[in-house]
């Protein structure tokens, strides 16, 4: 007889939890369903004018004088030490480009 007896409160807690589950789920689809009616949409971004034309860089009009003697003063920063081969070769091609 416990064993039917245990079967029954079983079936009645599996009944009363279906029962609170269900409305809990009831409860949580109708507050996300307001909440998604409360929210605004985001308005658009305003088209911005276009950007003006840059200048070219002043490096680029440098004369030949101006890059030769850019390139001495790199080279005797290198030979002192205090600029790597790596950054030797980064700024040369900068100044040659």
């Amino acid at each position: 007889m416990s064993f039917l007896r245990r079967a029954g409160r079983v079936a009645v807690a599996s009944s009363i939890h279906g029962n609170v589950q269900r409305r809990q789920r009831t409860r949580w689809a109708a507050e996300d369903q307001a909440r998604a009616a409360q929210v605004q949409p985001v308005p658009p971004i305003p088209d911005l004018p276009p950007l003006p034309p840059q200048a070219a860089p002043a490096e680029s009009e440098m004369s030949m004088d101006a890059k030769l003697e850019q390139l001495t003063k790199l080279g005797e920063l290198k030979n002192a030490g205090v600029l790597t081969e790596a950054e030797f070769e980064t700024q040369k091609a900068r100044i040659l480009a």
